[in-house]
């Protein structure tokens, strides 16, 4: 189901542009229909009335709570399940923020990333991302939303844009609280700036090296860091606001003195702030994350040399590690013929 199906169900009960709007309004707020000025009996034709339980029920079960893990900083890491039995993690982040995910598993196969490992599995449907949005607050409020859970957002451009509308047009965020993460793929440059919801943007970067990131990237788009900058700033200067550069620090990989130099090289005088995120080790993969001490060392150096960098952790580690280890874990201890298919962690970079 995606959100054009539900507007095609909204019109064949009979609403008009100003019910659709509205129900899919409190969808998307999670807000019950009572609580709107207008109530329900005197706005909506009454097919739709008629037909509104059920369909409430069915948006409700696009996506089911499975497990709900919070952490010491005030994040929440949940697991949740699609119609289909996958399942899929959404982070609820401190500040009123939303980590999504857009597809089940990726095609990308980052070699620091447990997700890359196993492939693409599935697209995650414009609907189901609202759907994660809605289940979240109705746990807590959500005012920010990231696309940087499982998956690659520009292989799934189509559901993501249209998920990206709704929350910007109805779903009470600002556009520039809506991030599209992306490791780089040509197409986000050319359609996000033609809608009429421009998100922020945040790149993958993770070395100023071609052939580095060739190799820690090897399905991504062939693009140069230098190539991949320049695509950036021009979107910044378009919509206004800075692009956010990705670099999951990998210890004694892209953590050198060579590659502070490439990153003044790349980013000074830019309109951009590079997120600085420490790796989080996963046992099966052969990379380690470098010293707290170290990683703030490489951050201030950084600024002092020009570049507005910021160190961040990956929300809630201390409950499970690197991202992904809900859904891993789950998948093991049920340990169906069908899960062991769908082995498939969300990215274990975790830039949140």
């Amino acid at each position: 189901m995606r959100i054009e199906d539900i507007r095609q169900r909204l019109r064949a009960l009979g609403a008009k542009p100003p019910h659709e709007l509205r129900l899919l309004r409190d969808w998307v707020r999670a807000r019950p229909h009572e609580r709107s000025r207008r109530k329900p009996e005197n706005f909506l034709p009454l097919a739709l009335r008629e037909g509104l339980e059920a369909l409430d029920a069915e948006l409700q079960g696009l996506t089911r709570l499975v497990s709900n893990h919070p952490g010491e900083d005030g994040s929440a890491r949940l697991l949740l399940a699609l119609r289909d039995g996958m399942t899929v993690e959404s982070v609820l982040l401190p500040r009123e923020g939303l980590c999504v995910s857009s597809q089940v598993g990726c095609a990308v196969g980052c070699q620091f990333c447990m997700t890359g490992r196993e492939g693409l599995i599935r697209q995650v449907t414009s609907a189901e991302i609202i759907a994660q949005v809605a289940l979240a607050r109705r746990l807590r409020p959500v005012k920010k939303v990231v696309f940087m859970g499982m998956g690659e957002p520009a292989h799934n451009l189509e559901h993501v844009l249209e998920a990206i509308e709704l929350l910007g047009l109805e779903g009470n965020i600002g556009h520039k609280n809506l991030v599209f993460s992306t490791v780089g793929d040509p197409r986000v440059f050319e359609r996000l700036p033609l809608g009429p919801v421009k998100p922020a943007l945040a790149l993958s970067l993770h070395t100023s090296r071609a052939d580095l990131r060739e190799r820690l990237l090897p399905r991504a788009p062939r693009l140069t860091p230098e190539e991949l900058v320049e695509l950036g700033e021009d979107y910044a200067r378009k919509t206004g606001y800075p692009i956010q550069y990705q670099w999951t620090l990998l210890d004694g990989i892209n953590d050198t003195a060579e590659e502070l130099d490439g990153i003044v090289r790349l980013l000074k005088g830019k309109y951009a702030i590079l997120n600085m995120i420490p790796y989080n080790s996963v046992p099966e993969l052969p990379f380690t994350r470098p010293s707290w001490d170290k990683a703030e060392g490489i951050a201030r150096a950084l600024h002092q040399r020009g570049v507005l960098t910021k160190l961040r952790d990956s929300a809630g580690q201390d409950v499970d590690g690197g991202c992904g280890q809900l859904r891993a874990r789950a998948l093991a201890s049920d340990g169906s013929a069908s899960d062991a298919v769908i082995r498939v962690q969300r990215r274990s970079a975790g830039a949140h």
